[in-house]
């Protein structure tokens, strides 16, 4: 440093020992510095210069020299006069802290502009982390919260309030954007897949349902069919047992007819006459167990085409009761969407209200959104819009 710009020099050394030794000696000395000192703050450079931030730095330094400077002189005066080194230390820790404060006191814009910049400067970095941060995620999102997120970023806006980083910040939410809207097309697909599925796996099991029901109904109707034709070849079987007895009887009957007619002739005409009879009411009774036959066949018949109507009515009540699921079905589905679209319709106007309220307010669209917004998604605390 030149002799210009120094701000203080040292005490000669043939009057150093009385300078440190005397209470406050070092007072002119002190004086000088501190006159540069109020004349430099006298037109403070300007901080938002390079050049203003270099000429705090350099005053401080000046200061620091100065003080250095003394306070080797204090060490070698003090080193050298035993005697007194409690003045000069006392001196020395005087001078030390006074131009200490004063360094301090000039360096403070500098430092506080420091503190500001590098303030501002990690607010920038840190809406630019939060804004990537919205691409990522614990687990994989659901469609609509990935749109939400979408609308949420496309509320952030990129003007002159981001500084430098504004291209910085543009960079990082068009890349969160189109991560998003990757992601959106991803899970809207997805989604699309798993209805899709859920749908297919509800009609393979109505079909299996009914594939039951039906086979159910077949097997009645068979198990019908195989008791209609039971009961009616026990009957007809019954039947042939009972012509079978008759002709039985029959052939008793003549066997004792003639056995008669050989032990008494002349009972011969009064026998023949009462075989003549038995044997038409042998013919009767094959008539009517004929006739029963006929009648067990007829009712088997009649049986087994009552089955059968049977199991058509069952068919056709489980394809009745399938077709009135199904409708149940699409009457839920579509009042479910009905009140879906009217909770939408409804939300949406209470958040419109909520906009118009703050813009009537003197607050510009655009903010006014995004703070119904941050209302509804519950990220302003103790404040909430009552659906």
């Amino acid at each position: 440093m030149s002799a210009e710009t120094e701000l203080a020099v040292v005490p000669p050394k043939e009057t150093a020992l009385t300078v440190f030794s005397t209470v406050k000696g070092l007072d002119p000395w002190l004086q000088q510095v501190r006159a540069k000192v109020d004349e430099f703050k006298k037109v403070l450079p300007d901080l938002k210069t390079d050049k203003g931030r270099k000429a705090y730095a350099s005053m401080a330094h000046q200061i620091a020299k100065s003080k250095n400077a003394l306070e080797a002189v204090g060490k070698e005066i003090s080193a050298k006069q035993k005697e007194i080194p409690k003045l000069i230390d006392a001196e020395r820790k005087r001078v030390w802290d006074t131009l200490e404060s004063w360094q301090k006191e000039v360096r403070q814009p500098l430092d506080d502009w420091q503190a500001a910049e590098h303030a501002r400067v990690a607010k920038h970095n840190e809406g630019i982390q939060q804004i990537k941060g919205m691409a990522l995620f614990g687990e994989t999102p659901s469609a609509s919260i990935v749109t939400q997120l979408i609308a949420d970023l496309e509320a952030i806006e990129i003007n002159d309030a981001w500084e430098e980083f504004l291209a910085e910040a543009a960079q990082a939410k068009d890349q969160t954007l189109a991560k998003l809207r990757t992601l959106l097309n991803e899970r809207i697909q997805y989604e699309a897949e798993q209805e899709e599925l859920a749908r297919l796996r509800a009609a393979a099991e109505a079909q299996a349902q009914r594939d039951r029901d039906a086979e159910i109904a077949r097997v009645a109707a068979e198990q019908a069919r195989l008791q209609a034709e039971q009961q009616a070849q026990a009957e007809r079987e019954a039947a042939a047992r009972r012509e079978q007895e008759l002709l039985d009887q029959a052939a008793a009957t003549k066997r004792a007819a003639a056995q008669a007619a050989l032990d008494a002739e002349a009972a011969a005409e009064r026998q023949r006459l009462q075989l003549e009879l038995q044997a038409e009411q042998s013919r009767a009774a094959a008539a009517q167990a004929e006739a029963s036959r006929l009648a067990a066949e007829q009712r088997a018949e009649q049986d087994r085409l009552a089955a059968i109507r049977r199991q058509e009515e069952a068919v056709e009540q489980a394809r009745l009761a399938e077709v009135a699921r199904a409708n149940a079905a699409a009457d839920e589905i579509l009042r479910q969407q009905q009140v879906r679209q009217a909770d939408v319709a409804h939300k949406s106007k209470i958040l419109g209200e909520a906009k118009q309220a703050l813009i009537d307010m003197n607050i510009s669209e655009e903010l006014a959104k995004a703070i119904v917004l941050k209302i509804a998604r519950g990220e302003v605390p103790n404040v909430s819009i009552q659906f």
